[in-house]
């Protein structure tokens, strides 16, 4: 399975190094294990959280009885397949404890084509404007490697030993914490020593066995990345482990640069040099970037005499981006560096009353909400945390006390890191309570990890899980997310243990299992979460428990899906072909890709794939799950326009025509779904005109793709079929149809 290498470009060879090729996992399918939706417990004697499970394989759940196949008559297709949507009768996906995430994805759709969003966890490190969607892998084209290469500046040191490592042993590991340009660095180091121009970035989750074992087609001349890779077991064959890495890379005549924060193989690996990695001047990174944006002298020379202590990488950059676009170079510092974080430090030293840490802790979760919604969560978490505080004693105590709470809104109005925002909605201004700045948000979450104790944070689990399992809006799940993501940078085990893993196994609902789906879709579009949140989704899908499995289905068919779609079509087949489950996740995939502009021919390969390897295959669960999977993708819509993703697909991208083709072959030649088949390749056809200006030239493309994978005898029939279903339709859809079958028919042997 190909997942790190997307097609490329109309016109270009389908070959070349930029194509690393995986090989999926076939082991034996297993049906999936019927099991009810856990009820949210008791949390009045709610006992500790265990400790998240080690990110290895889950034993197996046992195989029950087979179930006899399913089928449906063939109008049934016209039931909307919409990604997440609640399956339709007989639908081979449905499983119990399945996550509805159709309107979770829908919104992030919306929030990740927003031209002026800044997205994900709202920090002032991501430039407003920028597409936050982008795919964390595969090949960099040109504009990409440009947009890293030009305006780098090389760290003094670290890079001519990296260099040096790279030139004389093929692989460098660059170790350093996030924020100091690893990346831009790794990219650099291949760009100077590779000899060819293509460069393409692996998938964290890449173990070194992966690497050396052929699951990576190294190519003769071709700079690899593998950014943030996580941190395997501690072993004694580390050395060893690395040296097969090495020898594998030197035999293909590749590079590769793997970056990562854990420096635990330095001191026992000696095959492969682990180099210190360290930021670049900042400054001439600032002035480099600016002077390649036309700043004029004095604007450059300002900015840079008012670089601000304590900046990363990515925040000089973001600074250059907005000074560029005409900011005031002022003005935008007050946003970065260690003195940006003053007015929040200085809040924290005072003394504050219990009902001031609520506010602070309320507004960190609840960001935006208006007075009255403000309030009453604020309420509910002074209640929840109250037994951290003491019980005020005297009688003065008291009265201040309730006399604070009687009036919430003149309090709020008194704190300096709450402000309100007003904003306009048509005629009406609508009022959010918002933190001066977006990025106070992070630094308060920090502060109250460091000052607040046990008993305070178990009160804000508590109060959380309340709030997102009585079925709140998408805007405060996502807040709550968002929330979560940034708590998880000084506090990730809490998050993961107190939060992630219970909500995903449904201790909240099915309203807590799509929350902690939003937090991973967050948490990877920050680049210092991103490999760690598809590691929990790793972990999810691997799950014994069928309900976390359904929760980490739902978070690869999102933005996680977007940022890393060959890791996510890795896990839904796996699930797909062991489990029976995971196709509606697999075609949401498809809708959000197709949504977002990437390459859909991630999945339909993969798809393609399993359909040959199981071409001489008479029956049986791996066969009858895979086409399954393969019926509900082609028959998949989109959540915004409920358009058919195939018939989109076909217009936009032809490159995937003969791909569709062979899978709608694969599923009309297998008996028991030939009639849904026959129906849903009825509605694409039907559904052409409305998307594509050349509906007819579409079709006669399908048609022959279609054609040139059936047999002469099946082409016939088809033909018989479809004329059957269109002998109702309109004059227009019918000569449509008659174009493709035409298509079809002249098709030669």
């Amino acid at each position: 399975m190909n997942e790190e290498a997307a097609d490329p470009p109309q016109g270009a060879s389908t070959a070349g190094p930029d194509r690393p090729v995986e090989r999926p996992d076939e082991r034996a399918g297993e049906q999936p294990v019927p099991s009810e939706q856990k009820k949210p417990p008791d949390r009045s004697e709610r006992p500790e959280q265990p400790k998240p499970p080690e990110r290895s394989e889950q034993p197996e759940q046992p195989k029950p009885p087979e179930e006899p196949e399913r089928t449906k008559p063939p109008d049934a297709a016209d039931v909307s397949a919409a990604p997440g949507a609640p399956a339709a009768p007989g639908e081979d996906d449905a499983s119990p404890g399945e996550v509805h995430y159709n309107n979770v994805n829908q919104y992030f759709y919306g929030e990740l084509t927003a031209a002026a969003g800044t997205f994900g966890i709202g920090t002032a490190s991501a430039a407003p404007g920028r597409a936050a969607r982008r795919r964390a892998v595969g090949r960099l084209d040109a504009q990409e490697a440009d947009a890293i290469l030009a305006p780098y500046v090389r760290p003094p040191g670290c890079f001519a030993a990296a260099v040096d490592a790279l030139e004389t042993d093929g692989v460098v590991v660059l170790v350093a914490p996030h924020g100091s340009g690893k990346r831009s660095g790794a990219v650099a180091l291949v760009a100077e020593v590779a000899e060819r121009t293509g460069y393409v970035v692996l998938s964290p989750g890449r173990s070194l066995d992966d690497l050396a074992g052929g699951k990576v087609a190294f190519e003769k001349g071709v700079g690899y990345v593998l950014i943030d890779r996580m941190n395997e077991t501690s072993s004694q064959t580390a050395d060893f482990d690395w040296r097969r890495v090495r020898d594998t890379v030197r035999e293909h005549g590749a590079h590769l640069v793997v970056t990562t924060v854990h420096g635990d193989d330095a001191a026992r690996v000696e095959s492969v040099r682990h180099v210190t990695w360290r930021p670049p001047d900042l400054a001439a990174a600032l002035r480099l970037r600016l002077v390649r944006a036309g700043c004029t002298g004095d604007v450059v020379d300002t900015a840079v005499a008012g670089l601000p202590d304590g900046c990363r990488i990515g925040e000089v950059a973001a600074a250059a981006e907005r000074i560029a676009a005409g900011a005031e170079p002022d003005v935008v510092w007050r946003e970065y560096g260690s003195r940006a974080a003053q007015p929040v430090r200085d809040w924290f030293a005072e003394p504050r009353t219990p009902q001031e840490w609520a506010e602070i802790t309320t507004l960190a979760f609840v960001y935006g909400a208006d007075y009255r919604g403000f309030e009453t969560c604020q309420e509910r978490l002074e209640r929840r945390v109250e037994g951290a505080f003491a019980t005020p004693r005297t009688e003065e105590e008291r009265a201040a006390a309730a006399a604070r709470a009687a009036d919430r809104r003149l309090a709020l109005t008194e704190n300096t890191l709450v402000t309100v925002d007003r904003r306009k909605h048509g005629a009406l201004t609508r009022t959010a309570l918002v933190f001066p700045f977006p990025q106070y948000r992070q630094w308060v979450l920090e502060e109250l990890w460091n000052r607040r104790s046990t008993p305070y944070w178990n009160g804000v689990r508590d109060w959380l899980t309340d709030l997102v399992a009585e079925q709140p809006g998408l805007d405060l799940q996502l807040s709550v997310a968002q929330g979560l993501a940034l708590l998880a940078l000084p506090a990730f085990d809490e998050v993961v243990g107190n939060y992630l893993y219970p909500w995903a196994a449904g201790e909240a609902g099915r309203a807590g299992q799509s929350t902690a789906t939003l937090v991973l879709q967050c948490m990877c579009l920050d680049e210092s979460l991103a490999a760690t949140a598809l590691g929990v989704a790793r972990d999810w899908s691997r799950s014994a428990d069928p309900v976390l499995r359904s929760s980490g289905a739902a978070a690869f068919s999102g933005a996680l899906g977007v940022r890393f779609p060959s890791d996510a079509v890795t896990m839904l087949l796996r699930l797909v072909l062991r489990r029976g489950e995971g196709a509606l996740a697999l075609a949401g995939l498809v809708a959000v890709l197709a949504e977002c502009g990437e390459d859909t021919g991630a999945v339909f390969r993969a798809l393609a794939q399993q359909v040959r390897a199981q071409r001489d295959t008479l029956t049986g669960p791996h066969k009858r799950n895979t086409l399954g999977a393969v019926l509900t993708v082609l028959r998949a819509r989109d959540t915004r326009t409920g358009r058919l993703v195939c018939a989109v697909l076909l217009d936009r991208d032809p490159r995937q025509t003969d791909r569709i083709g062979r899978l709608w072959a694969a599923v009309l030649d297998h008996r028991p779904r030939r009639g849904v088949a026959l129906a849903g390749l009825y509605a694409t056809l039907r559904e052409l005109p409305p998307v594509s200006e050349r509906p007819a030239e579409v079709a006669e493309r399908f048609g022959g793709a279609l054609g040139r994978v059936l047999p002469e005898e099946e082409r016939t029939r088809l033909c018989e079929e479809l004329r059957h279903l269109t002998a109702s339709a309109d004059a227009a859809v019918a000569a449509l149809i008659d174009t493709f079958l035409t298509a079809v028919l002249s098709t030669e042997d």
